[in-house]
């Protein structure tokens, strides 16, 4: 074998190391990238595990300063958008449907997007983190996009509210402490 060969070996070999290198660096930084933006973009997503019956519930703003979490409406699964201008928990149409929930008396509702009609709606119970709250009044927007629920001040007037530093923190009235409302 002659040193010329050797030095061709060398290289390919070298060449194979470094695109391997390469491919390992771009794995790695892909997955750290995907799991550091959803800890960015939803980072109360650990809220639906919870099982702290009662406890304050501490939600951090997500990337676009929203509050946003995961919930249930009557135990099913439902994204919770906090927004203390709703007065109730709106559901989107669509959503309500696939709930089952039985449409209530008609109501006009001022919103972002100007004057909708809609109906008025009973929730029997709704959930978030370890918060459930009984005979939340809600409402069916039919022009409501996105399968978001806006959880409303029917739901957050019966908390107690802290924010602080981009977080908030949700608890329940003494008076419920022990029990759910």
């Amino acid at each position: 074998m002659t040193q010329r060969d050797g030095s061709k070996r060398n290289r390919g070999s070298g060449l194979v190391m470094m695109l391997l290198f390469w491919v390992l660096l771009m794995a790695v930084g892909t997955w750290w990238l995907h799991g550091g933006l959803e800890a960015t973009l939803r980072p109360n997503a650990h809220i639906a595990q919870s099982d702290s019956d009662g406890e304050p519930l501490t939600l951090k703003r997500n990337r676009a300063g929203h509050f946003q979490a995961p919930g249930s409406i009557n135990g099913e699964p439902v994204t919770f958008l906090l927004d203390t201008g709703a007065t109730y928990v709106a559901v989107p149409q669509n959503m309500a449907d696939r709930l089952g929930l039985e449409l209530g008396r008609s109501a006009w509702f001022n919103t972002a997007n100007g004057r909708v009609e809609g109906n008025i709606t009973q929730l029997d119970e709704v959930r978030l983190g370890g918060i459930r709250i009984e005979n939340v009044q809600g409402s069916i927007g039919p022009g409501m996009e996105r399968d978001t629920v806006l959880l409303g001040m029917s739901f957050l007037n019966l908390l107690s509210i802290e924010m602080s530093q981009g977080e908030m923190v949700l608890s329940l009235p003494e008076k419920c402490a022990d029990q759910s409302c």
